[in-house]
């Protein structure tokens, strides 16, 4: 039927009606026509009440749109409604020739069953062939009359109106072909459109659920900080930062390492992530009393297709446990350094006194006291070692400093070591050497790192001191011959506790915290240490300070 030439809005309408209404529906613009003209022909053409074959066709009219609601088409096979279209040119025929000569435009009204015809899907042969044949058998009888006296426009008359018909027949059929072609596309598009929908949103409930899933909360926002995606971890996190409302990151409970002070606006992880930081380990503390949490923040920015920022990742991971675990062991270590320092200093101090007389003791007992001297002494050491280590709050005091006097001092202290060891100790530092620097630190530091560098040396060799200088930094470097490690243990040496394999089965003493002491005091100056070694080659530490007093901060 016709609706295969309507939009798909109105053919879901069409579809919609029975049978029975769909044929009335196509029949509905002729039947409106003709029954106008039925109203109009009493006042403008009175004469036409006359006309057997005027009225005939009228009469055929209503009898054809009675025929649509009465016929019950949804019983009947092979589309018996197309002779509704057909039998629409006979009643043309009997208007038009009935009318003739005061209306002889009715045969234009052949266009509406053409429409139908070659809209409603029969065989285009038949339809073209109806689409001719109608309108010309209409056309015939106004010129029948005048056999033999048939003039060339008469003649042109009779075919020239059949192939207008068949023309607008044909076009419809091709716009027809176009339109179902066209559907077909669309059709295929939308089930393509359609599939990609299911599986994108396939794919974000696999997202969701792995994002759910994680041990740490996920939020992704973009350049205005509106959320584009958070996870079930992190509501959790919001909800105990926000108390019994969803607030804001401006209004939420964020507080520095002290857990006391608010962080402002612009330093927490959201809005730093929003103006465009990348960072890492940032660690904040959540929510208030007994619920506070200790949060590791990391974010990455996202671009667009364009390279251009379009908004950023930040995760947060729940590192409370770890935090009091660290805390836990930092005041267990502090706690049992202090009980040891004070039997310690009470052994060393009574061993002294003792060895003040040796004179008076036996020669074996002596010997054996000053192994208990020894040994106090280097337990002590290592006191003060853990002691530092557990210090979260190492104190520096920098000042205007003269660093080649405390590489001459650190020298002249292990000398006799250096001696002791067959390692040759060398100093190559211009003087003076100032740098902003805690005189008393960075002495322990050079200390620790000279000690290392001969203890490490056990077959002898060298070790020497060199210093470099920049604008605004200050180089000092500890190189030593000794058996050196290898990279792994070079990106480890500066963890607390931690001992090369080599150096351990060495059996070299030692704790492994003096070069972690020594990466703090320097970190505590606002400066780095590197360490640079080869398994057998020996290993170089560089401590880089600052020059100069760094410029006040407001």
């Amino acid at each position: 039927m016709a609706e295969r030439l309507f939009p798909r809005g109105p053919a879901r309408f069409f579809q919609a009606l029975g049978p029975r209404s769909q044929v009335a529906l196509c029949q509905l613009p002729l039947t409106l026509i003709v029954s106008a003209l039925a109203v109009a022909t009493p006042f403008a053409w009175p004469e036409l009440l006359h006309s057997p074959l005027y009225l005939g066709g009228i009469l055929l009219h209503a009898v054809l749109i009675l025929a649509c609601f009465v016929v019950p088409w949804e019983r009947l096979a092979h589309r018996p409604y197309l002779l509704i279209p057909i039998l629409d040119f006979v009643a043309i025929g009997l208007l038009r020739n009935g009318a003739a000569p005061l209306l002889p435009g009715l045969a234009v009204l052949a266009v509406f069953p053409v429409i139908w015809l070659s809209a409603s899907g029969m065989l285009t042969r038949s339809s073209l062939v109806l689409s001719f044949a109608g309108p010309f058998f209409i056309m015939v009888p106004s010129v029948a009359g005048k056999i033999p006296n048939l003039t060339a426009s008469d003649i042109t008359t009779v075919f020239l109106f059949p192939l207008m018909m068949l023309s607008v027949s044909l076009a419809i059929r091709f716009a027809s072909v176009h339109l179902r072609m066209q559907q077909r596309e669309l059709a295929e598009k939308d089930r393509e459109l359609r599939n990609l929908l299911g599986e994108s949103r396939e794919r974000e409930k696999l997202l969701q659920t792995v994002l759910d899933a994680t041990d740490v909360g996920i939020v992704a926002v973009d350049t205005a900080g509106n959320h584009l995606l958070i996870n079930d971890r992190q509501r959790l996190f919001r909800e105990i930062a926000s108390g019994p409302e969803d607030r804001d990151e401006a209004q939420q409970a964020i507080f520095a390492l002290d857990k006391q002070t608010a962080l402002p606006e612009d330093k927490r992880p959201v809005r730093r992530a929003v103006h465009g930081e990348s960072f890492a380990d940032y660690l904040i503390w959540i929510g208030e009393g007994t619920d506070q949490r200790a949060i590791s923040t990391g974010a990455r920015q996202l671009a667009g297709d364009d390279g251009s920022p379009s908004g950023a990742v930040v995760v947060f991971s729940d590192v409370t446990g770890l935090v009091e675990a660290l805390t836990a062991n930092e005041e267990l270590v502090s706690n049992v350094s202090h009980e040891f320092r004070s039997p310690l200093n009470s052994i060393i101090g009574n061993v002294d006194m003792v060895l003040d007389d040796a004179a008076d003791l036996p020669p074996h007992v002596a010997r054996r006291l000053m192994v208990v001297q020894r040994n106090s002494e280097r337990l002590l050491a290592l006191v003060s070692d853990l002691t530092a280590s557990a210090s979260a709050a190492l104190n520096v005091h920098p000042k205007r400093t003269d660093l080649a006097g405390l590489v001459e001092t650190s020298v002249g202290s292990a000398q006799a070591q250096a001696e002791r060891a067959h390692i040759e100790l060398t100093a190559d530092v211009p003087s003076p050497l100032w740098a902003y620097a805690d005189p008393l630190r960075i002495g322990q530091a050079l200390d620790n790192l000279v000690s290392n560098a001969i203890k490490y040396s056990p077959g002898g060799g060298k070790v020497s001191i060199s210093a470099s200088t920049g604008n605004d930094w200050i180089q000092l470097s500890v190189s030593d011959t000794g058996m050196g490690m290898t990279s792994e243990d070079a990106a480890r040496v500066f963890k607390r506790f931690y001992r090369t394999e080599a150096a351990r089965k060495a059996a070299i003493s030692g704790a492994g915290l003096g070069l972690s002491i020594t990466k703090l005091i320097v970190e505590r100056h606002g400066g780095t240490i590197t360490c640079q070694s080869g398994h057998g080659e020996g290993s170089t530490f560089t401590l880089t300070l600052p020059a100069d007093e760094p410029p006040p901060s407001f």
